[in-house]
């Protein structure tokens, strides 16, 4: 399984960004963290376009993977970024399907399926619109 789903919207960064944001709400998951890459990158004299590493999270879940093995928190939050290159906006979000993969005998693959569908339903509904 691919680790990364990649999307790219006819929308502008900024409705891409909050979308993520209500959506994320919307699937009782709740953001953790935006880390502002070009802000951050600015205070230091380094220009790039948008990009923004939105950490998501829902209590539940974590709970439950945290229960079967304490090592997939190496992969917790779940993020999503959105970016811009070439004139578009992009979107990727890091499918947690995969992340049994890494701890196979955790027992995880129902629970990161679960959770993989509700990260991609957001990361497609935010290109979308």
């Amino acid at each position: 399984m691919n680790f990364e789903y990649s999307l790219e919207s006819e929308r502008s960064f900024d409705e891409v960004v909050a979308d993520v944001e209500k959506l994320t709400a919307e699937k009782m998951f709740r953001i953790l963290h935006i880390h502002d890459v070009q802000a951050t990158l600015k205070e230091k004299g380094l220009e790039r376009k948008p990009l923004k590493i939105i950490e998501l999270c829902n209590a539940k879940f974590a709970h439950e993977a945290l229960g079967k093995d304490a090592s997939v928190s190496l992969f917790m939050p779940c993020k999503i970024i959105v970016y811009t290159e070439g004139g578009k906006t992009r979107l990727k979000a890091m499918r947690p399907a995969a992340i049994a993969e890494f701890f196979p005998e955790a027992g995880l693959n129902d629970l990161a399926a679960d959770v993989d569908k509700i990260v991609l339903e957001i990361t497609d509904r935010a290109a979308q619109g």
